[in-house]
C-alpha cells in the first residue's frame, strides 16, 4: 500500500498542478481566488486516500460517509475536466504549431510582405474564458450522466463461451457472474436487492461471485449485504475474495459470506455433477493475497489438489493476472473482474498498463478468460463508456 499511496501522491500533485495551470489561469478570478481554487482541487484529490486510510484504521461514521460522497464525486468531476482540458490544450498546441510554421514559411519566402497584425489580446482572453466555461459545463453534464449510469441496476449481458470437449450434458450450462459490487458509504442495500432480483430472474445453474463485494467492515456493512442470502441457483453461489476483502478484513467477511449461504473457495475446488457431465469449480484468493496473509497466497495449482477427473475446469479468480498460473495448471476457463472495464476516462488507459485483459472474452494459451466490467463501482460513483453488468454465461460446445 505504501507504493500505491506514493504513486498516487505524485500523480495527484501533477494532476492538480496541470488543472490549476490549464483552467484556473483562464478565468477572471484574482490571485486569491485562483489560490483557493487550486487548494480545493488538491483537497478533493486527497480526500479519497485520506478516507480510505481512516476506514481501514477503523474510523467509520456517517460523517466520513458524507465526506466520501463529496470527495469521490469531486474526483470524478475532476477526471472529466482533466480529459477535456487535455483535448483542448492538444488542439490549441496543434493549431499553435501550425500557425507558427505557416508564419515562418511566409516570412522566409516573402520577406517584403507586411505581416498581419497580431491577434487582439482581449479577444484571445475572451475565447479562453469561453472555452474554460464550456469544458466545465461539459464535465458537469458528463458527471451527472455517469452518476445515473453507475447507480442504476446493471443490465444483463449474455455471453456464450465455446469450450473444447464440452460434454453434451454441460452444453448450455448457465452461470451468472456478479463481481465488484463494492458496497460502501455510497452504495447500499437497495442496489444489492436489485442485483439479487436480476440474478434470480435468470434462473442460473450456479452463481459465480468473483470478489470485491465490500469497502468497509462487517460491523458497518452487514445489513447492506444481507440480501445476498436470497440468491437462488441450482448448485449454489461460489465466492472468491478480491483485494478489497483483504483491505476490509478478509476473515470476518469470509465468515459472513458463509453465513449468507456462499461457498467460499480459498485455493479450493468443488465438483458439480450435471447429468453425466462433471464441472470442477475452483477458486483462488486474490492475486495479492499473500501480501496480507502469506498462508492465503493465491495458487491455482493448489486449488486443484486431490481433484478427481472432470470434463471442464473452471477457475474463479478476482484479478485477470491469475490467468498465467491458471493456464499452467490446466484450467479451461477463468472468470474474473477487478478492472471495472476502466469505469470511466481516463482510467481505462491506466488499467491497460497493469492488467493483461480489461473486459470481455479472451484466450491465453489453452485457457479462455472472461473479464466482467463489474456489477457496481469503486471510488467515484460514476460510469461512462464502461457500463456495469450482470453476466449470464452459457457454456457451449466449440
Amino acid at each position: 500500500m505504501f507504493i500505491f499511496f506514493s504513486i498516487y501522491f505524485f500523480l495527484a500533485l501533477a494532476f492538480g498542478a496541470y488543472l490549476s495551470w490549464s483552467l484556473l489561469s483562464a478565468t477572471r478570478l484574482n490571485l486569491r481566488g485562483k489560490t483557493i481554487g487550486a487548494a480545493a482541487v488538491v483537497c478533493i484529490l486527497f480526500i479519497m486516500p485520506g478516507t480510505i486510510l481512516l476506514r481501514r484504521a477503523g474510523y467509520e461514521s456517517e460523517l466520513i460517509g458524507v465526506v466520501v460522497w463529496l470527495g469521490y464525486l469531486g474526483m470524478g468531476f475532476l477526471s472529466f475536466l482533466f480529459c477535456l482540458a487535455v483535448v483542448r490544450d492538444t488542439i490549441r498546441l496543434i493549431f499553435g504549431i501550425r500557425g507558427y510554421l505557416k508564419e515562418r514559411i511566409r516570412n522566409s519566402t516573402l520577406p517584403d510582405v507586411v505581416t498581419a497584425s497580431p491577434v487582439d489580446p482581449s479577444r484571445r482572453q475572451f475565447l479562453g474564458y469561453g472555452l474554460t466555461a464550456g469544458i466545465t459545463t461539459a464535465a458537469t453534464i458528463l458527471t451527472g450522466v455517469g452518476v445515473a449510469e453507475a447507480r442504476s441496476i446493471p443490465d444483463v449481458k449474455e455471453v456464450q463461451i465455446p469450450l473444447d470437449n464440452l460434454p453434451e450434458d454441460l452444453h448450455g450450462f448457465r452461470i451468472v457472474q456478479i463481481t465488484d459490487i463494492h458496497v460502501s458509504p455510497t452504495l447500499h442495500r437497495p442496489f444489492v436487492e436489485g442485483v439479487v432480483h436480476t440474478v434470480n430472474r435468470l434462473q442460473p445453474d450456479m452463481v459465480a461471485h468473483t470478489g470485491d463485494l465490500v469497502d468497509g467492515s462487517v460491523r458497518r456493512l452487514s445489513y447492506d449485504v444481507e440480501p445476498l442470502s436470497d440468491l437462488r441457483s441450482t448448485y449454489g453461489t461460489f465466492f472468491v475474495p478480491g483485494n478489497h476483502e483483504y483491505y476490509s478484513g478478509v476473515d470476518p467477511w469470509v465468515r459472513k459470506l458463509r453465513d449468507l449461504g456462499h461457498t467460499v473457495l480459498l485455493n479450493e475446488h468443488r465438483i458439480i455433477r450435471h447429468g453425466n457431465g462433471r464441472l470442477l469449480v475452483a477458486g483462488v484468493t486474490d492475486y495479492r493475497a499473500g501480501n496480507f496473509t502469506p498462508m492465503q497466497a493465491s495458487s491455482p495449482k493448489r486449488a486443484l489438489r486431490d481433484a478427481e477427473p472432470a470434463h471442464v475446469k473452471l477457475l474463479l479468480a478476482h484479478q485477470p493476472k491469475s490467468v498465467f498460473k491458471a493456464a499452467e495448471a490446466g484450467f479451461d476457463l477463468q472468470l474474473s473482474g477487478h478492472t471495472h472495464g476502466g469505469q470511466f476516462w481516463p482510467w481505462p488507459i491506466v488499467v491497460r498498463m497493469v492488467q493483461p485483459f480489461v473486459a470481455g472474452l479472451h484466450r491465453y494459451q489453452n485457457t479462455r478468460i472472461y473479464v466482467s466490467r463489474g456489477t457496481g463501482y469503486w471510488g467515484p460513483p460514476i460510469r461512462f463508456g464502461a457500463p456495469s453488468e450482470n453476466t449470464l454465461i452459457k457454456l457451449v460446445r466449440a
